[in-house]
């Protein structure tokens, strides 16, 4: 029998939290990801232009940067997922009822 976490089951309960954190969520990944895959080849093709002048020159940190900001746009998307099945589930019609957990 799957269990669900506390978080899912407090989702499914506040339908209209929920689905703002979605939108909220998918705004955001949208936001971080506009410009990323750009932005990380221009990143890459500098440092191998450049090689170790690029990397004083700020190259690695800003390539880790970005692949912090890639990491976030990511749980914004798993966020995202996540409201969405929750809603999905509530909403559906053939969806199990979902067991409280005791205190």
């Amino acid at each position: 029998m799957p269990t669900s976490s506390t978080f899912y089951l407090w989702l499914h309960r506040h339908l209209l939290v929920s689905f703002l954190l979605m939108t909220a969520s998918f705004l955001t990944f949208g936001y971080l990801t506009i410009d990323l895959v750009q932005l990380l080849s221009s990143n890459a093709a500098f440092i191998v232009r450049h090689g170790w002048l690029a990397l004083m020159s700020g190259g690695l940190l800003q390539f880790g940067e970005l692949t912090l900001i890639a990491l976030l746009a990511m749980a914004c998307y798993l966020l995202f997922r996540l409201c969405e099945q929750a809603l999905l589930h509530r909403l559906s019609s053939s969806a199990r009822a979902i067991p409280r957990r005791l205190g």
